[in-house]
Parts: C-alpha cells; structure tokens; sequence
C-alpha cells in the first residue's frame, strides 16, 4: 500500500529537519506538513502544508481523509521552559494532540503513529548515570510529567487496541537549521549561534551540568529507522531510550575553542537549573540498539566541527 504521511508540528526543530527528509525519501506529495500557524521563512519550503490544531481530532481527521494519510508523526508540543510558565495549556496540548492521534489510530484510519517522549520523564529520583529502560521515573516538570503520561497511553492504545504506535525518548537535539524552541538543552543549540555572531556566550546552566544530548541527523536517522523497522522488531510501545552523546557546557565550550579560540563562555545559572539538574546524565539504550539496530553517528568533536562548518555557510 502506498504511504503518504503527515507531519503534526512541521515547523518545529525536529519536525522541519524531519520533514526534509522524509520528502527526499517518499516525494513531496507522500508527505504533508501541517502546524498551528502559515509557515515562516524558515519553514516556506514546507508545502504542501495544511494549518492544524494537533490537539483538534476532527480537523486532523478531514486532513487524514482528504489526503489519504496512513502514517502520523506527532511532533507538536509544549517544551519544558515554556510549559513550566503555562502547566494547564502545556498538559491540554501535549495530552489531547496524542490522545486524538491515538484514537484516530484505534478507529483504524491511520495505520502507523510516531509520538515523541523526552528524557524529561526521568526525575531527581532517578539513577542518573546510564539511565536505564526500566527504573524510577517521578517527572518533575509539566513536560515531563505529560510525556510520561503519554508514555503509558501509547502502551496501552497498543495493549487494548493493537495501535502500531512506536516512541522515542529523545535527549537534548542539537541543529544548526533551526534555533531553540523553548527546552532546557537549548544552550547547546544557542551557543553556536553567539559563539559565530558575538564571540561570547553566557550559559544559563552551570558548567559542570552534564546532559545527554544527540546532533540532529542522527535523531533524524534514529526516528526513521524505528518507523522501519518491522512491527515484531518494536518489543517496547511505551518509548524507548535513545542515546548518542552527553557533555557539559564547559566541554563543548572546549571543543568550540579548538575551532574558534577567541571564544569566551561565562555561566549565569537561572530557574532552568533546577530542571537540568532533574535529568539524567547519560542514557542507556541497549533495547534500541538490540530491537531495531540503532547506532549514532556523530561525537561531540564530529558534531562541533560540522555546526560551525554549516552555520559558517549559512
């Protein structure tokens, strides 16, 4: 059967990336984005492009049918700093987005679903050194707290439902296309940008605070690989951990200086300290590895070179 997909949040960080992509793969026309509002300059390429309320079934369903979608990917959320300041539409839209899709799935009009969770599900409970699939997971943010709720309704629309959805627990996404959208390990996105325009970059988290943390094409490659992959390879329906690389400001300010070496990093920790400190440190994916052959590509010295280099010919 032929596939044609669409993108809930095509405008995002990872939803304009991902929509590239997957267009060179399966033609523009297999392939409709969809956001809250018209596309900005940095998404124009994104047509054919609908305008669409993600936590609104009824009109995700009229574009469901006009287009014969068999496959959605839910990208639309609420991201940690900004749910933190609005809690009640953080969890309305991060709730009733993956709620609608999964019903739609369950009423059997879509086949396949791709649902983003975070590392925000783990909380200062949990072991933070290579975090496990399976352990204390006591979410301390909205965002959190939604995408652990999530967690449990994708599972369980699979349990009850047969709902093909698959998840993945992205850690901190670093992209030199797109500039931060409201998370906590934007730092590592932002930095880049101030490090080539001013020169200097004041960090808001301190500089010992390891995060994990994956370069773009790599989170890409990991979220096409999962929908790939044969339904009886995907043994988890909650989200899997997914893992590339982690740091802290000061190494990848070390690392910038190897490229830039009049580059000056200072540290100003601020209230997205507190949620930084709440995560872990490294995952541990061995299930995404041994399930459906996940492997990154890049480290921090291949991904930093790789941003300066593109955001120089930007």
């Amino acid at each position: 059967m032929k596939q044609c997909i669409l993108i809930l949040g095509a405008c995002g960080q990872i939803g304009t990336e991902l929509t590239q992509k997957l267009r060179s793969m399966y033609g523009n026309h297999a392939v409709i984005a969809s956001d809250i509002r018209e596309p900005i300059s940095g998404c124009s390429s994104l047509a054919p492009f609908e305008i669409l309320d993600a936590s609104n079934k009824e009109a995700i369903l009229k574009v469901v049918q006009k287009y014969q979608i068999t496959q959605v990917y839910l990208l639309a959320a609420m991201l940690s700093v900004t749910a933190e300041k609005y809690p009640a539409e953080a969890w309305r839209l991060n709730m009733d987005s993956i709620l609608a899709v999964l019903d739609l799935a369950k009423e059997q009009h879509i086949q396949k679903i791709f649902w983003p969770s975070s590392i925000a599900v783990f909380g200062p409970s949990t072991p933070k050194i290579k975090t496990s699939q399976k352990t204390i997971m006591e979410p301390s943010t909205v965002y959190g707290i939604s995408k652990l709720s999530g967690e449990f309704w994708c599972n369980y629309y699979h349990e009850q439902y047969g709902v093909d959805v698959r998840s993945l627990r992205y850690p901190g996404i670093i992209s030199w296309k797109t500039k931060p959208g409201g998370g906590t390990t934007d730092y590592a996105v932002d930095i880049f940008f101030k490090a080539l325009k001013e020169g200097k970059y004041e960090c808001f988290l301190a500089k010992d605070t390891r995060l994990p943390m994956m370069y773009m094409e790599d989170a890409v490659q990991a979220t096409i690989a999962l929908m790939q992959a044969d339904r009886n390879r995907i043994k988890i329906r909650s989200s899997y951990n997914l893992a590339a690389i982690d740091f802290t400001p000061e190494e990848i300010s070390e690392e910038i200086k190897k490229h830039l070496p009049d580059f000056e990093m200072s540290y100003h920790p601020d209230f997205r300290q507190k949620i930084a400190d709440s995560w872990p440190q490294s995952i541990e994916d061995a299930e995404a590895r041994k399930d459906w052959g996940w492997q990154h590509e890049f480290n921090l010295e291949t991904m930093t070179r790789d941003m300066i280099h593109q955001l120089q010919k930007k």
